[in-house]
């Protein structure tokens, strides 16, 4: 079997509650007169358990020329885990090999004298990779067109935006010698055109070059795109480790159980600042019905009850249901076939779900109450975020006998082709 190029075995990171960590003699001595100036916390604020672990018995194996997702919720361990690779910091336990050179991205800045130029950066960065100064020369033109910041790269970088920042860096990271590519979601810092141009950069390197890349995100379309392996992260530990559809449903609570019936408190309204001012209307509950449920296929139509208050009688009222993928991309609005009038107080009306268009996966769907008023503009009586989750299973028929992948075909399928001889 090929020697993995990343080998992580029984790797922990602890950290203790009120007390600065110290590696260095420096940071000993900044430690000692912390402690003698009274300004870290007494020991005695964490007596029962003065630790915590960041990273808890993590074993993990990457492939030279993998390209490995990471994805897990805030404090889930992605961070500390890629500065324990990028050799930023130290495990407490465990051990890692790594049989590369490593560049790593982590934070916008990374790895800059902020008293160097652009271009002095480029070198000093070569250098610490163990590159000469000609192998340095042979790629400082295409990183510099690659960062399109040309016209800046002889004034230090402490005079950089944040923007620029990323772009140098991620120029640098991606064309020195390297073997394995560490990156932190930085490149969110940056534009849309520079993302993608970025992203194309990193699947070139693993597809031509062999780089081993190894991604933080929390946008899921990214790790999609990039990744052929995902890991879920939760209090440290690896949740899940294999296909990036199956990480990503985990990460997003898909293997949890969905409701069946919904009782929408403040909660459900982030955005109701300006209906609080003035309440008309408002959606109480909703519930399926008798033989519905929140998991069907695209053939079954689902039935819901919704209980609303109208704290005034309301003429012409219509619902639409706006439906987002699980990586929260926009699906489309469900629109009433019909408008309902309610009375003053108290009503129930029936809301249908026709799912005919969707592919199996998770999706989320806000509610919206709204009318018109005597100039045809709509109005917004009540909204709920989300109204509710539902997820579709398909079974493959002997007509359509077509796997649909999400990555390739996306959450909706259109009518079939009709051929005729």
């Amino acid at each position: 079997m090929e020697q993995p190029i990343v080998s992580i075995q029984n790797v922990s990171k602890k950290y203790r509650y009120g007390k600065i960590s110290s590696t260095t003699f420096q940071e000993s001595l900044k430690l000692w007169w912390a402690g003698k100036t009274g300004r870290i916390a007494p020991e005695e604020l964490h007596t029962d358990n003065p630790y915590f672990y960041a990273l808890k018995d993590i074993d993990l194996a990457v492939r030279r020329g993998e390209k490995l997702g990471i994805i897990g919720h805030n404090g889930a361990g992605k961070s500390t885990l890629l500065k324990i690779l990028g050799r930023i910091t130290t495990p407490t336990d465990g051990t890692i090999d790594l049989y590369g050179r490593v560049a790593s991205l982590l934070e916008v800045g990374t790895g800059f004298d902020p008293e160097l130029t652009g271009r002095e950066n480029i070198y000093l960065n070569g250098a610490i990779l163990g590159m000469s100064r000609e192998e340095i020369d042979g790629k400082i033109d295409d990183i510099i067109e690659f960062s399109e910041i040309g016209e800046f790269i002889d004034t230090p970088v402490k005079r950089y935006s944040s923007g620029m920042y990323v772009k140098l860096g991620f120029a640098v990271a991606a064309h020195l010698d390297n073997e394995i590519l560490i990156m932190d979601e930085v490149l969110a810092v940056g534009d849309m055109e520079f993302q993608k141009k970025c992203l194309d950069r990193m699947k070139s390197l693993s597809v031509n070059e062999g780089r081993t890349i190894l991604y933080v995100s929390h946008n899921m379309n990214t790790i999609r795109s990039i990744c052929d392996r995902c890991i879920v992260l939760e209090e440290g530990h690896i949740l899940y480790d294999g296909d990036v559809d199956e990480a990503i449903s985990i990460y997003l609570g898909l293997d949890e159980e969905l409701p069946v019936k919904y009782t929408y408190s403040s909660d459900y309204r982030p955005y109701d600042e300006s209906l609080r001012a003035n309440r008309r209307f408002e959606m109480e509950e909703l519930e399926y019905c008798e033989g519905s449920g929140p998991l069907f296929s695209s053939d079954q139509k689902q039935k819901l009850r919704l209980r609303v208050k109208a704290f005034k009688s309301f003429e012409r009222v219509g619902f639409r249901f706006e439906v987002w993928a699980q990586d929260d991309s926009k699906i489309g609005t469900m629109l009433a076939g019909s408008f309902a009038d309610f009375p003053e107080g108290t009503s129930t009306v029936e809301i249908t779900i026709d799912p005919t268009h969707l592919t199996s996966g998770q999706y989320r769907a806000d509610l919206v109450a709204y009318c018109f008023d005597e100039n045809g503009t709509e109005d917004i009586l009540d909204g709920v975020y989300p109204g509710i989750l539902f997820q579709i299973n398909n079974e493959l028929s002997e007509e359509n006998y077509l796997d649909w992948h999400h990555q390739y075909w996306g959450p909706i399928r259109l009518h079939d082709l009709q051929v005729k001889k």
